[in-house]
């Protein structure tokens, strides 16, 4: 179980603060999966990237009684000046795997070739993105947190990235922030909207989506 207790954020704007999170709560048990709406700059990314942990919230406290992972696709950890083969030898390290296993699965998931040899920097957006997600599912997770952009590349490798995650992960609890309804009515089965800093919760995902659809 996660449980996220009036959860609090702001940043610096002009001579002030602009509070994006204004108390925000959520618990989320294993298998559950919780689909988080708002419109652009609603705060969704932030309180994915208050639970993964990328960023802290100003106040609330974070409780997680099960394994989560970063945002799925979030590529702001990676270390330009590393190839794509050395990032996954530091993940490696970090949570414990053996790293020709998670050397492999890089390989075989990115189809990212010689170029896994250089620095990440020289990388396009579309093989950045290719390795970030690649990263995230080599690590297995009681929760998987999704930050809208989750399915990159062409339609082949779209679908390879929807096998991982929804289908050979669908016992796994999922915290999803989309704008896409069509993957929130598929995947989720509750729902939260985040508007004007604070939310609003719904056990019923079309609940949610309609509520989201009225602001």
């Amino acid at each position: 179980m996660i449980v996220c207790q009036d959860i609090r954020k702001s940043y610096p704007a002009g001579h002030g603060r602009r509070e994006v999170l204004k108390g925000v709560n959520l618990t989320i048990g294993k298998g559950e999966r919780v689909a988080v709406l708002g419109r652009n700059g609603a705060g969704k990314s932030t309180f994915i990237k208050q639970i993964g942990g990328v960023e802290l919230p100003d106040s609330g406290r974070i409780h997680r009684h099960m394994t989560s992972s970063w945002p799925i696709g979030f590529n702001g950890g990676f270390q330009g000046s590393l190839t794509g083969y050395d990032n996954a030898r530091f993940i490696a390290r970090i949570y414990g795997r053996a790293y020709a296993e998670m050397r492999d699965f890089v390989e075989d998931f990115t189809e990212l070739g010689g170029s896994l040899k250089m620095p990440v920097k020289t990388y396009s957006s579309g093989m950045r993105a290719r390795l970030a997600f690649a990263l995230s599912l080599a690590i297995e997770f009681d929760c998987y947190l999704i930050d809208e952009v989750i399915l990159v590349g062409d339609q082949n490798f779209q679908r390879k990235c929807h096998h991982e995650l929804f289908e050979k992960r669908a016992d796994r609890a999922m915290i999803i922030a989309s704008h896409d309804m069509n993957t929130i009515r598929e995947t989720c089965n509750r729902g939260m909207v985040i508007h004007n800093g604070l939310a609003t919760h719904h056990n019923d995902v079309s609940q949610a989506i309609a509520d989201y659809d009225a602001l």
